[in-house]
């Protein structure tokens, strides 16, 4: 395939954006003493939360593809650090839900609050089409990535 050409350049454009949000994950586990599952974990928990999803050690589980015994030590790691509280469900007394803390939040928005904060920024010079159109592209390129690492 083409270095040069337009599919390429993007695709090694959006390579550069991860690995620059990887390189920050990393630093915030460093700065808490978090491994980057934990980050991870946190970002599931909190997406969960945000779309009203009910999350529970096995949902976590099988989003980090970690078996019962890792999901347990990381659940237990994140609740000694007060980053996630364990809950029953209301409606099924046996399930065990996962929260995130506030202190969790709070230290999210420390730390990465400056890069959502330019990201804000940046968006705010597109139009809405221009948006549209950014969107339905990364939300391709995931179901795209989905799709392949199911495989």
């Amino acid at each position: 395939m083409d270095d040069q050409s337009p599919a390429m350049k993007l695709v090694h454009l959006l390579r550069a954006v991860t690995v620059e949000f990887d390189l920050l994950g990393a630093e915030f586990a460093a700065r808490h003493g978090l491994h980057p599952t934990d980050v991870r974990a946190l970002i599931h928990l909190l997406d969960a939360a945000r779309a009203g999803t009910r999350a529970t050690p096995g949902w976590l589980g099988e989003r980090l593809r970690l078996n019962s015994a890792g999901t347990t030590a990381l659940v237990d790691r994140l609740e000694g650090l007060g980053l996630v509280r364990r809950s029953r469900d209301t409606t099924d007394r046996r399930r065990v839900l996962l929260n995130v803390e506030e202190k969790a939040t709070e230290l999210g928005w420390t730390f990465f609050g400056p890069v959502i904060g330019e990201v804000v920024v940046a968006v705010d010079g597109f139009e809405a089409s221009e948006l549209e159109t950014v969107h339905r592209f990364l939300t391709s390129v995931l179901e795209s990535t989905r799709r392949v690492r199911s495989v």
